[in-house]
């Protein structure tokens, strides 16, 4: 969904991203007040933050293509000899789990570089992680994507029939998956300001980071069973999977620490 301002194609998607991300900042530099440190050296870090989060994005998602775009032969081969291609974000789109694991290596990074502890930065932004992840779902609904599998369901999204994935063309409702997600999100960043505050003096850090690794990829390999277009790799839904590996190590780690 786009509208124009002047001779400019302004993206609802896009703006809806950084309202995410601005929302994710400003509750990052509150919970580094808490945390004793200083709230600039959120914005400091958020220029890296983006470019570390948007890279990692664009590549998982070139080198996990969805199973639709696969079948228009729109694969990593596809990418690799199409450059430019590759580079244009807004179309195709971005992976999740590249952008963590993309904005988790630019914070270690910059962390590194100004001398400060990542375990204590990685748990300040974890709750704020949830929050723009929650918001920015809301960019899959004006862009009528991520939705699940056909539903009658009093809440239950109509797609457009444009938007609507091979095979399923006579089918107008479905699971609002992004919404899903969505709500779970909001839940989840609640639950890491508590599990922050109510256990301050038993958590170490990183625990927090820990437990956002536990919750998010449990409720997202539950969420996979009702994608319609999952991400194929040698047979396995590769997001599903590593959301497993990514939960189950996650809690060992924490039981680790904590046996």
């Amino acid at each position: 969904m786009t509208f124009q301002l002047g001779p400019l194609t302004i993206h609802l998607y896009g703006i809806i991203l950084m309202l995410g991300t601005l929302a994710a900042a400003f509750l990052a530099a509150h919970e580094a007040e808490r945390h004793g440190q200083d709230s600039e050296t959120v914005w400091d870090a958020l220029t890296w933050l983006l470019i570390g989060g948007i890279i990692g994005a664009r590549l998982w998602h070139i080198l996990t293509p969805p199973a639709s775009m696969v079948a228009a032969g729109i694969t990593t081969q596809y990418y690799l000899t199409h450059p430019l291609d590759a580079l244009a974000v807004w179309h195709g789109g971005l992976g999740i789990p590249g952008a963590v694991l993309g904005g988790a290596l630019a914070m270690y990074l910059f962390t590194r570089r100004k001398g400060l502890d990542f375990a204590v930065w990685a748990d300040i932004a974890a709750p704020a992680l949830a929050l723009g992840q929650a918001i920015g779902r809301w960019g899959n609904f004006v862009n009528q994507e991520l939705y699940g599998a056909p539903s009658n369901l009093p809440w239950a999204i109509t797609i457009d029939p444009q938007y609507r994935l091979p095979g399923f063309e006579n089918v107008s409702r479905y699971h609002p998956l992004f919404l899903y997600e969505s709500l779970f999100n909001f839940v989840n960043m609640a639950f890491l300001l508590w599990l922050g505050r109510r256990y301050a003096k038993k958590l170490k850090s990183g625990d927090v980071l820990l437990a956002y690794l536990v919750t998010y990829p449990t409720a997202r390999f539950f969420l996979e069973f009702l994608r319609l277009d999952p991400s194929p790799v040698a047979g396995l839904n590769v997001n599903q999977t590593l959301m497993a590996v990514i939960a189950v190590s996650a809690a060992v780690a924490l039981w680790w620490r904590h046996r």
